[in-house]
């Protein structure tokens, strides 16, 4: 069960605020040299990783147009109502995120502007291992397409008889996916990476994953792969005071307990009496719920701390930077506003975290491991890249080229000058 920690002083913190810890050298080097072995021997390699790791040699790599129509049949009508009003939800918060061209005229004979494009090519990762993570397909199969990307390609591990799970495969074609492989893990990554036909070369992989993946993101990112963000194991923190409900803050500690044994959460309150209440809760869930060892395993690198001080609670929590914040206080909506660091904040008794992960509108897909520090989550400018314009006239050349020469030749950048001093030379031979 979760370790207890009462008004521990702050120079206890950094202990606290750590995350579950795994060799990281030897997992890159692990991982470095099965991205070298999918580039050197292509796809040979890739159905050798997938039967080694997978139990499974796929004959087959793409799941076609009529395999994905045929998975709509074997969804029932309830989850598919779900799955829909999450999409209208999902489809209706990103599209509210793309912004109109706007040319601003910064002075007489000038002007600036900038215009998103949609990244070409991207890659989605759907992870399908001990959870079919069909809501990962919204995610991200919605604001791709919103963006606009021309090409929209999709890997996910199959079973052990190589078929994806029905769900995955309906959210794909409710998301207009052009293409969907049955492959996952490293091998996936360096498939998108690479280009590794019939794969197609993605210019950004997209997803969250396991350790393994989550490397091979980040090594591919090195060789010139964009990728979204670093996302790996799941996260939460929860605010409780006196006002919340136990059994509410037992049920969302165990909603992210259950992703996987390297996931954490963490429980901030005002007294142990809330603390033992909480675990009582947590006791009888665990008694009932189906993944409880994963659950049981993850709470054992996860941590209750008792702050009589609101203050000291958020200030944790900042130090900390969750991946999913859940705010259960009497002033939630002041101390959401005290918030500067966390990838998605839920306000409120009845926010829950599973609320978002699922059908809110919001993206899932969220800066883990204290990165929302610097990372945002994703958004439907995550699928496009920003151009910069801008366009003078004679007169606006006239009136700032001599400050452009002069700024350059203090640089001692005599060809931006020249560029420059050449078109003014122009304009002042014309006039003679």
């Amino acid at each position: 069960m979760m370790k207890v920690f009462v008004e521990p002083p702050r120079g206890k913190w950094p202990g606290l605020l750590t995350r579950p810890v795994f060799n990281e050298a030897s997992l890159e080097e692990n991982v470095s040299g099965l991205l070298m072995r999918i580039r050197n021997e292509g796809l040979p390699a890739i159905l050798d990783l997938a039967e080694k790791f997978d139990n499974y040699r796929p004959e087959k790599l793409e799941a076609g147009p009529q395999e994905i129509e045929q998975a709509s049949l074997l969804v029932d009508d309830e989850l598919k109502r779900a799955i829909k009003k999450a999409a209208a939800n999902i489809e209706r918060f990103h599209i509210s995120q793309l912004s109109p061209v706007q040319k601003i005229h910064v002075a007489p004979g000038i002007s600036c502007w900038q215009k998103d494009v949609p990244v070409e090519s991207v890659g989605l990762y759907i992870p399908g291992g001990t959870a079919p993570l069909f809501s990962t397909v919204l995610m991200l199969g919605i604001p791709a397409r919103i963006a606009g990307c021309r090409e929209i390609s999709m890997c996910t591990p199959a079973g052990k008889e190589g078929k994806i799970h029905p769900a995955i495969l309906y959210a794909a074609g409710l998301c207009g996916i052009g293409k969907v492989f049955r492959i996952g893990g490293v091998q996936a990554i360096g498939a998108m990476a690479y280009g590794i036909s019939p794969v197609p070369k993605a210019d950004k992989i997209f997803g969250p994953g396991n350790q393994y993946v989550t490397m091979a993101k980040q090594l591919v990112s090195r060789e010139g792969t964009a990728i979204d963000m670093p996302a790996g194991p799941s996260e939460v923190l929860v605010m409780a005071d006196e006002t919340a409900n136990p059994l509410f803050v037992a049920a969302d500690l165990i909603s992210q307990a259950e992703h996987g044994p390297d996931s954490q959460v963490i429980l901030l309150c005002r007294t142990e009496e809330f603390v033992n209440s909480a675990m009582k809760e947590l006791d009888g869930i665990l008694k009932s719920l189906p993944r409880a060892e994963i659950a049981r395993k993850c709470l054992e690198n996860s941590r209750a701390i008792v702050f009589k001080e609101i203050t000291d609670m958020i200030d944790f929590s900042n130090a900390y930077a969750p991946e999913h914040l859940i705010i259960s206080l009497s002033g939630a909506q002041e101390a959401a506003e005290k918030i500067i660091n966390a990838g998605s904040v839920f306000i409120g008794n009845y926010s829950p975290e599973s609320a978002g992960d699922y059908a809110t509108g919001t993206n899932h897909t969220l800066p883990t491991n204290g990165y929302a520090r610097a990372f945002s989550g994703l958004t439907t400018g995550s699928f496009m890249k920003t151009i910069l314009f801008q366009e003078l006239t004679r007169e606006g050349l006239g009136s700032l080229g001599p400050d452009v020469i002069r700024m350059a030749a203090e640089e001692g950048l005599d060809g931006h000058a020249l560029a420059v001093s050449v078109r003014l030379k122009e304009q002042r031979d014309e006039r003679v």
